[in-house]
């Protein structure tokens, strides 16, 4: 495993699991590995957003869709992408 994605995983997992921890510290080492800002900022993006999305479903008891169900909204979501109109279409 490239060092950039070892140090930006790393990072990601201690915002995932523990965020209080977090310091400069932990960012500089992460740039120091080789990862922009930029993508720093993006991957921590990502995983807030996921993380929400993820207590958002276990919150309103949100089920992942059965392989078939998803596989049959795929064109649709490749189509419109996220927007609901295009899922509602299909």
């Amino acid at each position: 495993m490239r060092p950039e994605l070892r140090a930006a995983l790393g990072f990601i997992e201690q915002l995932t699991l523990r965020p209080d921890e977090l310091s400069s510290a932990d960012v500089d080492e992460v740039l120091s590995a080789g990862v922009s800002r930029q993508a720093l900022r993006d991957a921590a993006a990502v995983c807030s957003l996921f993380c929400m999305i993820v207590r958002l479903a276990d919150s309103f008891g949100w089920d992942v869709p059965t392989w078939e169900r998803l596989q049959a909204r795929a064109p649709a979501m490749l189509e419109g992408g996220y927007v609901l109109g295009a899922i509602r279409q299909r």
